[in-house]
């Protein structure tokens, strides 16, 4: 994630700050839906700010439906596609397809690092 910049003199407060920011990014691209994002301490140790400080931003922006927070897995840019529930709207045959992915890695013994290595290499393929 792009370093972001706290002005820690200026009118709006810092949580403000970062949450404009990040909604900024989101809504430029920059950053892309289903992205992890840092953890709540590795971002305020960046920043030079409170953890309670990040923390409420991340709140506020997971309130706006622009960040998904998943437990232990982290933070996320929220993506419709991650998001729709199993078996419904446009992800449905994603959600298929990662399923029988996960099936057959489980089958052959390959573990989830493996996988999403073999996943990120054919991504990075031509399609034919």
């Amino acid at each position: 994630m792009t370093l972001l910049r706290i002005d820690p003199a200026g009118d709006v407060a810092p949580y403000e700050q970062v949450r404009t920011q990040v909604a900024a990014m989101v809504a430029e691209g920059e950053l892309a839906a289903g992205q992890k994002l840092p953890t709540v301490r590795q971002l305020a140790a960046d920043l030079g700010l409170a953890a309670n400080t990040v923390a409420r931003a991340y709140r506020e922006l997971e309130a706006d439906s622009i960040i998904s927070t998943q437990g232990r897995r982290g933070t996320f840019v929220r993506s419709r596609l991650l998001d729709t529930a199993e078996g419904r709207g446009p992800g449905t045959d994603a959600h298929a397809a990662a399923a029988m992915l996960a099936a057959t890695a489980r089958a052959l013994g390959l573990s989830m690092a493996e996988t999403t290595r073999l996943v990120e290499r054919a991504w990075s393929q031509p399609t034919r």
